[in-house]
């Protein structure tokens, strides 16, 4: 139904909460109860509401993910992929940028987050390159911009959220979708590195050695291991994702425990503790979509959307390119779970509309939402790199640019080129 005063109750006093500081969660839940009691509707339904948000089998691999990603932080994982990147790529004209990006490849596909990426590996290599050489600006900024990296490679728990919020997309398919643009994405990053390198004479890393390669990659590969057992498990259909995720949090605690030995059992609570920090604000804004998705599309909200951008272009070109714009300035403003469980809904009527696969525009959505990661005002891993650096959100956001110049030329290719995303998934025979 259209009922432009519950809309308007809707989202002005969402976004009057959002103004006033309230977090994005309760400022849906708050919304959602005022437009109930506008449209006359039991203000008791917004609880079955938040209830059936969070009510899906799927929902469990998320605290799963964090966890396991939390263990192998803090296990010897990044220590090892910092040495197996090194061994690989660090011999190069500015390797340890180089290694920098294929460190958040690996590390990202362990943890599925950027800020836990930057958070892990920054210590690590940015002081590393700048005892090496490298502008502490620059080594900051590559950094912060190659954990984007790890939200495509998967697992990733942002995808599992898309998944859900458009519709139970099939969660395999997601996962194999994400492996190309990911990788793409790190090429990228090293082709950009390798010519600043040139430009600024960064240091080459130690000379190429099989031995200190093949040395690395046996070091790593329990670690490395915890990938494999998802993608493996979860493509053969031998694991759901759920289930991948519980025994990836087994084996990187054996892992960590028997085999690097960097780990005492009584480390795992606390860690269970921050992951659960980690995990409280995403299952909350999931719980708050439901009663605020159903009050967007009670009241029609996507299919006004449809026809308004319909109304401004019919071109597929030109409202990829408007959709593609409009996230990203929702980037600058909201948290990456924030947008896809909002925008999910309202787009997937459009882009059906445009005959775009949802499988593709979940590796758009991702990789758009991981630019707003590091764009002001309130990019979460800006505000990760620049505690660990020590150097002002403006400088760090003027090192930045480039880089986001790099990721916007990869969201392009994503956007116009299907193959990219769908290629994988559809050779395995996942769509």
């Amino acid at each position: 139904m259209l009922d432009a005063g519950a809309i308007a109750v809707l989202l002005g006093s969402f976004f009057l909460m959002i103004f006033l500081g309230a977090h994005i969660s309760y400022a849906m839940i708050g919304a959602s109860i005022f437009a109930f009691i506008y449209m006359g509707m039991p203000p008791i339904m917004v609880i079955s509401q938040l209830v059936d948000g969070i009510d899906g089998f799927t929902f469990l691999a998320i605290p799963f993910f964090i966890f396991a990603g939390d263990i192998m932080a803090k296990g010897g994982i990044s220590d090892r992929l910092v040495q197996l990147a090194d061994a690989a790529v660090g011999w190069m004209r500015g390797g340890l940028a180089m290694v920098n990006c294929c460190d958040s490849l690996l590390f990202g596909g362990v943890s599925g987050s950027a800020t836990a990426d930057c958070a892990s590996l920054g210590p690590i290599v940015i002081p590393m390159m700048e005892k090496n050489g490298y502008d502490k600006d620059f080594a900051t900024a590559i950094t912060m911009s190659s954990s984007v990296e790890g939200m495509l490679i998967p697992p990733s728990h942002n995808m599992i959220i898309y998944s859900m919020a458009a519709g139970g997309l099939s969660v395999s398919a997601l996962f194999m979708a994400g492996i190309v643009p990911g990788v793409l994405l790190a090429i990228a990053f090293m082709i950009y590195c390798y010519i600043i390198s040139v430009k600024r004479n960064y240091p080459k890393g130690t000379p190429f050695s099989v031995k200190n390669l093949l040395k690395a990659i046996w070091s790593s590969i329990w670690g490395v291991g915890t990938i494999l057992i998802v993608l493996v498990g979860v493509v053969s259909g031998f694991f759901t994702a759920t289930e991948s995720a519980a025994v990836a949090v087994i084996y990187s605690v054996l892992v960590s425990i028997f085999v690097y030995k960097e780990m005492k059992w009584k480390e795992l609570f606390p860690m269970m503790m921050n992951s659960i920090k980690t995990l409280a604000p995403i299952l909350l804004l999931i719980a708050a979509s439901g009663p605020f998705g159903y009050c967007i599309a009670y009241l029609n909200i996507p299919q006004m959307v449809v026809e308004g951008l319909l109304a401004v272009t019919q071109s597929k070109i030109l409202l990829l390119l408007l959709i593609n714009i409009i996230i990203l300035l929702l980037g600058m403003i909201l948290g990456m779970a924030s947008i896809i469980v909002i925008v999910t809904p309202i787009l997937v009527p459009i882009l059906n509309a445009i005959d775009v696969s949802l499988i593709q525009f979940g590796m758009i959505l991702i990789l758009n939402c991981g630019i707003g990661l590091i764009t002001p005002p309130v990019g979460g891993v800006l505000f990760v790199g620049s505690g660990i650096s020590g150097i002002s959100i403006e400088k760090l956001t003027k090192a930045v640019f480039p880089l986001l110049v790099v990721m916007f030329i990869v969201l392009m290719m994503l956007t116009y080129i299907p193959g990219l995303s769908l290629w994988l998934p559809s050779a395995l025979g996942l769509i």
